[in-house]
């Protein structure tokens, strides 16, 4: 159906007076972005993103009033203007068509790819592909972070092993990591509806069974032999006891969503319990792995 779509820019510290306007007034989705072009990865509770000023982007029906929608948004944040505020009405398309059509085949690694709908390209032999469209939850692996993980993913001996994959997003690792051999992947995340995501792309994929997925606060107990965690520095840091424990001595991790400059806060985070390696970039962003010693 036709939608209205506003824009504006305001400071991080601004967010959550904005989401609340725009939760309120009956927003469909709402999308962050930075003056750089990254987009926001799953902050935690209170957390804010690390930009200073963010470009808002939100979808309504095309009955909303975009007055009422300015008016109170000035009102809430207590200014006589918005910032880059824009309006316009959005004509009745296939949005998620239109995005994949500009959607490629991506390869990570040496053996790994990912497919979207209606791509039929030519692989080689050895190609371990997983099918996967954007969605609602993060990590279709257009973004480094992500790119960095499906790398350490495909490098990796997992033939026969369990894995975690700590928030899970669309569940692209856990179902990289069964498709290269794994075992078996748990998938965890705090968001219901990536849970929901990773279940669906499981199943399309071919590894629900082997793709167990729950919220993280319902992770049941136990150890597996490889972790990879996709999240932002500050969790992994308020995190790393609790990472840690599912992982034996010998048991091999990685973690990203770890902007340059923070990895040395993340590995201390993680005292002397792991054996680090030295440090892989894509961009201004890092991916730590190494293997518990201690």
């Amino acid at each position: 159906m036709a939608q209205l779509q506003i824009e504006l820019i305001v400071d991080a510290t601004e967010l959550d007076a904005v989401d609340t306007v725009l939760t309120e007034l009956g927003a469909w989705s709402q999308t962050y972005q930075g003056e750089d072009g990254s987009v926001l990865l799953e902050p935690g509770v209170g957390e804010h993103p690390l930009w200073g000023r963010v470009r808002v982007t939100a979808l309504f029906s095309a009955q909303c009033d975009a007055a009422l929608l300015h008016a109170q948004l000035l009102r809430a944040l207590g200014q006589a203007q918005l910032s880059g505020w824009r309006a316009e009405p959005l004509a009745d398309r296939a949005w998620e068509r239109e995005w994949l059509s500009h959607f490629r085949p991506l390869s990570f690694g040496r053996r790994l790819w990912i497919v979207p709908s209606g791509a039929r390209p030519e692989l080689p032999e050895e190609a371990v592909a997983i099918h996967l469209d954007p969605g609602l939850a993060f990590g279709t692996g257009t973004h480094e972070t992500t790119a960095l993980c499906l790398e350490w993913l495909d490098g990796e001996p997992l033939s026969g092993r369990r894995g975690i994959d700590f928030g899970a997003g669309s569940g692209v690792l856990a179902i990289a990591a069964v498709c290269l051999g794994a075992r078996e992947c748990l998938a965890v995340d705090n968001d219901p509806q990536a849970v929901q995501a990773t279940r669906a792309n499981a199943a399309r994929n071919g590894v629900a069974a082997q793709v167990p997925t729950c919220l993280a606060a319902e992770r049941p107990s136990g150890c597996a032999d490889f972790l990879v965690a996709n999240i932002l520095s500050a969790t992994l840091r308020a995190l790393a006891n609790e990472l840690l424990a599912t992982l034996p001595v010998g048991g091999r991790l990685a973690l990203s969503g770890i902007l340059e400059g923070q990895q040395h806060e993340v590995m201390s985070a993680f005292a002397t319990a792991v054996a680090w390696e030295a440090p892989r970039r894509r961009g201004d962003w890092v991916l730590l792995s190494g293997t518990r010693c201690a």
